[in-house]
This record gives structure tokens, C-alpha cells and sequence, in this order.
């Protein structure tokens, strides 16, 4: 059934206010929890596994994208015991390219940008047909940009009406709405532009495009984080939560993944129902595995460049 805007709950959104030292104070805590030896090596894999492996630049090539879908399936190709990544996320011309490289029986998914990004100042009718062609071409996953322009003007309705005709074009493939929180300016207008997104339909909702700073800061991933519990508690519909953008190494997605535990709990702590957009963390989770095992720290250059 498609979703319906209400101007009371629209209104209800916007009424939402972050209490910054109550989120700092939370973030501060997470931040100092302690990870004990017999956990780490079960989460730094498990970060492993939630990474969206990304190329989203105008010089992207057919073998780039191979290249990225060889090293997804296998990271590191001496262990074949290190986990898959989650997806693959590239522009929707190249998803065929994609498809190809994973085969029909892949574990790893095809994510695409689609929606004019990553502005998104492109007429609906090309960003539904955008959405369709990259899901007819293979892609599993939509990664759609919502239209900040009229966000910040106010106009909610158009926010939620487009965010509802690309999860219609969409069909069985997840949609995920990235807000750009670094363009949304407050803390305030994330919560309020993470509740439009999820009651229109949002299977995940996601930070940035990784085009613009601050991306993936920690207040931004909380606020997100509540959004996502508040729905849960009230309607038992789980969102999934992408953070992107700036999150480079193990450290930081130690202490991401201790925030959505925290916040959310077990039950998304599954590549399923999160997920990194960080393509350079990768090369320092594996760093970090290695370590463990060999004792000391390889050279970079003994993993891929992306």
C-alpha cells in the first residue's frame, strides 16, 4: 500500500527536538566502552560484512567495477575465510557491469545510486525511470538522494510523495534514502527529514553520498538511531541505518556498531539491517584482522586499492 503524507504528522516531525548535551553525553559513554579481546576479532568481521564497497566517480570503468566485485566476495584472497562484504553500490550504467562480475547466485548485493545523485535536482519522472532501469539491469538495492531543496523549504509533501514513487519503482528491491545530513544544517532537521523518510517508505535510511562535509558524525548517527527505535516501538517495522562518509577506520566502527546495540540491539547487529558506506575502511578492517593473527601490521600495500 503506498504511504500517505499527512500534513499533522509532517507538522509532528518537524515539532521534534534534540537535546545536543543529551546526545553528546551518550555518544561520550559509547565511545569509552571497552571491547574485550574474545569480541573484537566477532565484530571486526561482522564490520567486514556490513560494508557497502563503493565507486561513485565519472571516471569509473567497466574493470574498476569488476575489480570491486572480485575484492567484495573476496577481501582479502589469501583468507578465504574472511566474510564477504555486504554489496557492491555503483551508478546505475554500471550495474549490469556488476551483475555480471556476481553472477546470478551471489551472496553479495548490487546496490545503485539512482534519483539524479547526488543532487537529486532531476524531474521525478527520470528519477522513477532511473530507479526502474537500475533494478531491471540487477540491482538489489536503491540508494535514492532525497530532494534537500524543498526539505528546507518546508515542503515535506514532495519529500514524501517522491521518496513514495521510488520505493514503488523499486519493486522487491530495497530502498535506501539518504539525506545528506551535512546539507541539513541542525540536528533537528535530521530527526525530522529520518521520520518523513522512514513513514514513506524508507527500507533503510542513510546519511550522505559521501560528496559533502561532515557526513557520518556520531550526533547525526544517534538521532538517526532513535528515529529508527521510536518506529520500532510503535508500529514493530524494523529500518535499517546506513552511515556514510568519513568512517575510515576499525576504531570508529567499533564504536558505531557499540552505538546501534545500545540503541537498537541485537536484532540489527546484521549486515540485514546495517551498514557501512566506507570503502577505505575495509582495507583497515582487514589490517586490524591480520594483525591479530601475524602479530604485527602488513604494509598497505599488501591490500587492494579501491
Amino acid at each position: 500500500m503506498t504511504p500517505t503524507f499527512s500534513p499533522a504528522a509532517a507538522r509532528e516531525w518537524r515539532s521534534v527536538r534534540v537535546d545536543d548535551a543529551t546526545v553528546n553525553a551518550r555518544i561520550s559513554r559509547a565511545r569509552k566502552r571497552s571491547i574485550k579481546t574474545e569480541s573484537k576479532e566477532r565484530l571486526l568481521r561482522l564490520a567486514l560484512s556490513m560494508i557497502d564497497l563503493t565507486t561513485l566517480e565519472g571516471a569509473d570503468t567497466p574493470e574498476k567495477v569488476r575489480s570491486l566485485c572480485r575484492k567484495a566476495v573476496t577481501p582479502l584472497a589469501e583468507r578465504p575465510d574472511f566474510p564477504h562484504t555486504a554489496a557492491v553500490c555503483v551508478y546505475p550504467n554500471l550495474v549490469p557491469i556488476a551483475a555480471a562480475a556476481l553472477g546470478p547466485n551471489r551472496e553479495v548485493k548490487i546496490a545503485s545510486v539512482a534519483t539524479g545523485f547526488p543532487s537529486g535536482h532531476v524531474p521525478l519522472r527520470l528519477k522513477v525511470a532511473e530507479t526502474e532501469a537500475a533494478v531491471k539491469a540487477g540491482a538489489d538495492e536503491i540508494d535514492m538522494v532525497i530532494d534537500r531543496g524543498a526539505f528546507l523549504s518546508g515542503d515535506d509533501e514532495k519529500v514524501f510523495s517522491e521518496i513514495a514513487a521510488i520505493k514503488a519503482a523499486c519493486g522487491d528491491a530495497r530502498l535506501k534514502v539518504i539525506l545528506e545530513t551535512g546539507e541539513l544544517g541542525t540536528l533537528d532537521n535530521v530527526a525530522a527529514a529520518s521520520r518523513l523518510a522512514i513513514h514513506a517508505g524508507a527500507d533503510f535510511i542513510k546519511t550522505s553520498t559521501g560528496k559533502i562535509s561532515p557526513a557520518a558524525t556520531f550526533p547525526v548517527v544517534l538521532v538517526m538511531l532513535e528515529a529508527i527505535r521510536e518506529h520500532y516501538l510503535e508500529t514493530g517495522v524494523m529500518i535499517g541505518m546506513k552511515p556514510a562518509g568519513g568512517i575510515r577506520d576499525a576504531k570508529s566502527a567499533m564504536h558505531h556498531l557499540v552505538l546501534v546495540a545500545e540503541t537498537l540491539g541485537a536484532a540489527w547487529m546484521t549486515p540485514e539491517w546495517y551498514r557501512f558506506g566506507a570503502s577505505s575502511l575495509a582495507n583497515d578492517l582487514l589490517r586490524q584482522l591480520t594483525r591479530r593473527e601475524d602479530g604485527y601490521y602488513q604494509s598497505p600495500r599488501r591490500f587492494s586499492v579501491d
